[in-house]
């Protein structure tokens, strides 16, 4: 699907804003992602160079003229630095399904912004796209990001031993999954 029939849109709660990743994010991304408490949960090391950033972002926007996703960046309201990212992506609009993922900066954890962005993400998936089914693939050891998709509806559906190879170690996944009408729409 071409990028410009499904552009980015700017998503907004009174405590978080997402908007479209964009060049002038490398800074940001770099250290969110070198960061490694943030990357320890993660299928992938953290970066170790700015060019990593930059890269990334480049592949993203070069990529969206070949699938549909959607990958934005956490801003706080009044300000637009980067504090986190959401991503929806493996959008699959003929089984309506897609796979959501997010990060913020750990000096704003436990003050529900990441519930927040998660609750925007969900809302433009099933309102606007029209999507049935969100998933979600979480290190079991990420309990904090287990327990918040679970009081967003998301169920536990299965388990996959030593999934991913990180940094000479392995990981298992705890997959999640979550039907459109069993969304709970902002949690307490």
């Amino acid at each position: 699907m071409d990028a410009t029939e499904t552009p980015i849109p700017h998503l907004a709660d009174a405590r978080v804003r997402l908007r479209a990743l964009a060049p002038r994010d490398a800074d940001g991304l770099f250290a969110l992602h070198s960061d490694a408490q943030v990357m320890r949960y993660w299928s992938f090391p953290a970066w170790t160079e700015r060019a990593q950033a930059v890269e990334h972002i480049e592949r993203m926007q070069r990529d969206r003229n070949l699938r549909e996703f959607y990958p934005w960046v956490a801003t706080l309201p009044g300000d637009d630095v980067l504090v986190g990212t959401c991503s929806l992506f493996g959008v699959d609009r003929e089984h309506k399904r897609g796979v959501i993922s997010y990060a913020l900066r750990p000096s704003l954890w436990g003050r529900g912004l990441a519930g927040a962005m998660l609750q925007l993400a969900l809302g433009h998936a099933f309102d606007s796209l029209g999507l049935e089914r969100i998933e979600a693939d979480i290190d079991p050891d990420n309990t904090a990001s287990c327990r918040l998709v679970e009081r967003a509806g998301f169920v536990r559906e299965g388990y996959l031993r030593e999934r991913w190879r990180v940094g000479g170690g392995v990981q298992d996944t705890a997959l999640y999954g979550l039907l459109r009408r069993e969304w709970r729409r902002n949690p307490a």
